[in-house]
């Protein structure tokens, strides 16, 4: 155990973590040819997979392919992980050369040993994926994975069939769970013998699986979390519970022909107080996208999205009358959605914990081939908001859907505009694509700067954040007078699962009789405010600074609000305004 990859370095010992136990014994068990482990984080999925490593480098000898997410997490694992492991071992460190030596064959993705070599690739690599057979597949986090590698199919699929060729092939799938129907790791756990992990209670020797049912804490005291026996009622405590866990065992309850499924959640581990899971817990249960990374990464179970659509109508009546833009609101985004008779733009505010506010949203209608509604959307996002406490809040950043007929026009529009942030995108589905990009694309006609937008990610968040209904950190406001048909429009999607190329795919449906401009553009304004990488504490200081300059400026009394700087502008006709 390496010091700068462990809090406890020093030699391996199983038993500070016995449930790991079961799970090694299984991968060197002759008679099971594959291994699942369906897993939440903090219970040291990563040793597991070194340890499997070390013993083939050392005991026995076989061609290894370690397959993560993407190429750069498959190298990180390599020098952050990997390569310390092989350093502290003498075992390992006679066998594998080192990187630095002239005739070495250890390089970043590669390492040989006597009798077998280690590969590391990433499941976005198809001409790595096709390369020659290996005996031991180690595939990490797979609910991670593209749904296919370049034009070749399913990454798990394809480094699966390197193993035929051997008759003592050894699988190994390791992941954290995601979205229940779609979540892959959770099928291939179903397809094995899913094995569960029972922990004696110390007092009435009840063998039970430990659950999330069973964490119980006074009202209002989480940091006084226990486990409660679900046979005598009695409480552990967190030495306890470690304790009793420190004599469990794994029994299947399944048939399965070589198949080994594991589950485990954050309660086993040896290294979490349930205080603090109890804490995260509180917290992350007020917002459906931070109760999901609690259900993914703390229990190690799947997330069962809402289809059901959202209801309008209780949007509707969540309007708020304003005269100006909340004092809360920090800065203003917008998003754009080009059509063929019209531009549709949404102005939102955001506040601390990205807290929204619908200020407007605008329909102008004209000919995209035109200059005039160019002119006109220009002149739009040079406007400044008004808020309540004086400020004239501007545009940070915009994002212009370029998809469409007017394409080349789009982005003659927004290359101009780079330097103010007006920024060029697509939209993209797909599981995998965040929100927004590392990097623009470069690769259309016009040779600009496009950003490639992840509209499943960013419409998860939308659509999770509109679902929460108390003020504050997530929440989204509407100004009075957004009409019937705005609601309805935010309200057209929904989410199914569809079968891609054989593959149960989490997809966003329309309704086929209902528009989603408004949909489109709430999601365009949170990509631009995503781009932003906004420090929230750091802007909130810097205005309250500006505001206090101010104010001793003009010798201790409140500036006098500017006017707001809005040119004229000829609009057909608008969803609501807010003056």
């Amino acid at each position: 155990m390496s010091p700068e990859a462990s809090a406890e370095p020093g030699k391996w010992t199983t038993a500070r973590a016995e449930y790991q136990r079961g799970i090694m014994d299984a991968v060197a068990s002759p008679s099971i040819h594959t291994v699942v482990i369906k897993t939440s984080s903090q219970i040291g999925k990563t040793e597991i997979i070194l340890n499997i490593i070390g013993f083939h480098v050392d005991q026995d000898p076989a061609p290894i392919l370690g397959l993560l997410p993407t190429l750069e997490l498959a190298e990180a694992f390599s020098k952050d992980r990997l390569a310390p492991m092989v350093r502290d071992t003498p075992a390992l460190r006679g066998k594998i050369s080192d990187p630095r030596s002239r005739d070495s064959h250890n390089t970043l993705r590669e390492k040989t040993f006597p009798g077998g070599h280690i590969t590391l690739i990433g499941a976005n690599s198809p001409a790595a994926l096709s390369a020659r057979p290996i005996r031991i597949l180690l595939a990490d986090e797979i609910d991670r994975y593209p749904p296919s590698a370049g034009t070749e199919g399913d990454p798990l699929s394809l480094a699966r069939k390197r193993t035929t060729a051997f008759w003592n092939r050894k699988i190994v799938i390791a992941g954290t769970p995601t979205n229940k129907g779609t979540s892959k790791v959770e099928a291939e756990h179903d397809k094995s013998d899913k094995r569960v992990c029972l922990v004696p209670c110390g007092d009435c020797g009840h063998e039970q699986v430990l659950l999330w049912s069973g964490v119980r804490w006074p009202e209002n005291r989480p940091d006084l979390a226990q486990y409660m026996c679900e046979s005598c009622g009695s409480f552990w405590t967190d030495a306890e519970r470690w304790r009793y866990v420190a004599r469990c065992r794994w029994q299947p309850t399944a048939e399965s022909d070589g198949v080994a499924g594991f589950a485990l959640n954050e309660i086993y581990s040896s290294w979490v107080e349930l205080g603090g899971m109890a804490r995260a817990f509180l917290t992350a249960k007020r917002h459906p996208e931070t109760l999901k990374v609690f259900i993914n990464t703390s229990l190690g179970e799947a997330w069962e999205q809402d289809a059901e659509r959202l209801d309008p109508h209780a949007l509707e009546g969540r309007g708020e009358a304003w005269t100006k833009a909340p004092a809360w609101v920090l800065l203003i985004t917008c998003g754009i959605d080009l059509q063929d008779d019209r531009v549709e733009i949404t102005r939102i505010g955001w506040g601390v914990g990205e807290e929204a506010a619908v200020l407007e949203h605008l329909i102008v209608y004209g000919d995209p081939s035109a200059d005039a509604l160019w002119a006109e959307l220009d002149a739009y996002l040079l406007e400044r908001w008004e808020s309540e406490d004086g400020r004239l809040i501007p545009v940070a950043a915009a994002c212009l859907d370029t998809a469409g007929h007017y394409t080349q026009t789009a982005y003659a529009f927004c290359v101009p505009r780079f330097r103010r942030r007006v920024y060029a995108i697509k939209g993209a589905a797909g599981a995998g694509r965040t929100v927004w990009p590392k990097r623009a694309s470069r690769n259309n006609k016009a040779r600009v700067n496009l950003f490639i937008v992840g509209v499943d990610a960013a419409k998860d968040m939308v659509l999770a954040r509109l679902k929460v209904t108390a003020a504050g950190p997530g929440y989204v406001h509407f100004a009075a007078g957004l009409d019937a048909e705005y609601y309805a429009q935010l309200a057209a999607e929904r989410v199914v699962t569809k079968y891609v190329k054989g593959f149960p795919t989490r997809v966003y449906e329309k309704d086929p009789s209902q528009r989603n401009e408004a949909l489109d553009c709430l999601v365009y304004a949170y990509a631009a405010l995503v781009s932003l990488n906004v420090r929230w504490g750091a802007l909130e200081a810097r205005i309250a600074e500006r505001r206090a300059h101010a104010v001793r400026a003009k010798g201790g009394a409140a500036p006098p609000a500017e006017a707001p700087r809005r040119p004229k502008r000829h609009i057909v006709g608008r969803s609501s305004v807010v003056s």
